[in-house]
């Protein structure tokens, strides 16, 4: 069964309701998709900024009562370190958040949904897929 993690951006897409996200997530069966703990934070940290948003809350406290959040454990820590290593050497680095995701979703074997493509294929062996803009490759 193939996971998809989503990452930030494609995150958000859902949780502003996107009507392509909505009908893909709506199309799998459960667990078959899920975030990394590190997009749960970004998301959380996101609406921190925003406390007058008080419908964004609730949609936001929604969409994370429902969505599988993977934990951050030793196999992604490991996974990132390796990866960071090798995106600095290469003159490539993506971001801290960023290449935790890819390292997490690598560690789990998990295709990154995301809107981000050209960043994210930096990451070698990452598979990705763009439910914004669905085109070959992605």
């Amino acid at each position: 069964m193939m996971l998809y993690m989503l990452d930030t951006n494609a995150a958000s897409e859902a949780v502003r309701g996107h009507p392509a996200f909505d009908e893909r997530l709506k199309s799998l069966p459960p667990g078959q998709w899920c975030i990394s703990a590190v997009t749960c934070s970004e998301i959380r940290f996101g609406v921190a900024k925003k406390p007058e948003a008080v419908r964004l809350h609730r949609i936001v406290d929604e969409f994370l009562r429902i969505v599988p959040i993977l934990p951050w454990d030793a196999k992604a820590a490991n996974r990132h370190g390796e990866l960071r290593a090798d995106l600095q050497a290469r003159g490539l680095p993506i971001g801290d958040f960023d290449e935790m995701i890819a390292a997490h979703a690598l560690a789990v074997g998990a295709v990154v949904v995301t809107d981000n493509v050209r960043h994210f294929s930096r990451v070698p062996g990452l598979v990705l897929e763009n439910w914004l803009r669905p085109g070959p490759g992605h």
